[in-house]
């Protein structure tokens, strides 16, 4: 019998698939993650992640420009500083890096770009954690101390949105208190909401020069849950959250389209490091195609309810879009 039904038709043509695509990418719906590193002449390349750097300020700049030219929504600054100690000190001084780097990407990009700053502490820790350690556990409520003073530094330097990405309990009500305290009411917060405990951030310790000892599982969430990451989004947005996010994004699609289905604000995803290594290593090696292997897992991410995607390839998928 010669079927009635052929769900083929609309796949016959590129002009059809194109016309029929359920699930679309902009550039302006991508976000790329920067690092700028103190005490560097030039930029130096992450051997973890092809094609990423540590920047000096210049190239940061250059990086930045780049992205805004080719339509890119954001870029998300990192901050590498020299010195470390216990306590994070340089992640809230007015003069260190990360602050520094921000003041001069928002006054040259900020009409352009929507300049954003990871609130965390790992990077600024000589210990690794993302939080202040007391007997050798982090402690939450010391923590919310120190992220208050990041933000309002942070939003001080012209940063549009904080990226809270330590995972304490309540530590989006502890900075939206803190910024409505000094006047930055404007300023909007990005929960990273479902953090999960991954292998996946591997090349990123690279990256941020991580000076980590032990793991994160006690704050981080466990990859086995998944209505956990719900109920973590549920409490940041009842805090104040402007944004969600679900990260990493690959091996947590179930999650993301489950913060997507309930969350009342955008959510967005971040296509980790671990998930650039492994696309890179793979095409190097010629088993897949590159190209095409990075357009589907940003579409795969979108498909899956992403408003926005924090990812290595936004500019140079942006020029793809264009």
């Amino acid at each position: 019998m010669t079927p009635i039904i052929r769900p083929r038709r609309m796949r016959r043509t590129p002009a059809l698939r194109r016309l029929a695509a359920e699930t679309r990418l902009s550039p302006a719906e991508l976000v790329l993650p920067l690092f700028v590193r103190e005490g560097i002449d030039e930029p130096r390349d992450i051997a973890a992640m092809p094609g990423v750097r540590q920047h000096t300020i210049d190239s940061l700049k250059r990086a930045a420009g780049e992205a805004a030219e080719a339509g890119v929504g954001g870029v998300m600054l990192f901050g590498v500083p020299e010195t470390r100690d216990a306590e994070g000190s340089a992640a809230d001084d007015p003069e260190g890096i990360l602050n520094l780097a921000t003041r001069e990407i928002a006054a040259e990009f900020g009409d352009a770009l929507v300049v954003q700053t990871d609130l965390c502490l790992d990077e600024f820790t000589d210990h690794g954690h993302c939080g202040v350690l007391r007997g050798g556990e982090v402690d939450n409520d010391a923590t919310l101390e120190r992220y208050a003073a990041m933000a309002v530094a942070q939003a001080d330097a012209g940063s549009a949105v904080l990226g809270l990405s330590g995972m304490m309990d309540g530590q989006v009500a502890a900075v939206r208190a803190a910024l409505d305290g000094v006047g930055h009411e404007g300023a909007a917060i990005l929960a990273y909401s479902a953090k999960y405990a991954s292998a996946f951030y591997g090349p990123f310790r690279e990256a941020v020069d991580s000076q980590l000892t032990g793991d994160r599982r006690s704050y981080q969430q466990d990859p086995a849950n998944r209505r956990e990451g719900v109920r973590e989004a549920e409490l940041d947005v009842a805090e104040g959250a402007d944004i969600v996010m679900v990260k990493p994004a690959m091996s947590y699609l179930d999650v993301l389209s489950d913060v997507a289905a309930m969350s009342p604000v955008p959510v967005w995803a971040y296509q980790v490091s671990g998930e650039l290594a492994m696309i890179e290593a793979a095409a190097a090696n010629g088993w897949i195609d590159r190209r095409r292997a990075i357009e589907e897992s940003l579409i795969g991410i979108k498909r899956a309810g992403a408003d926005a995607i924090l990812s290595y390839y936004a500019t140079e998928v942006a020029g793809w879009l264009r």
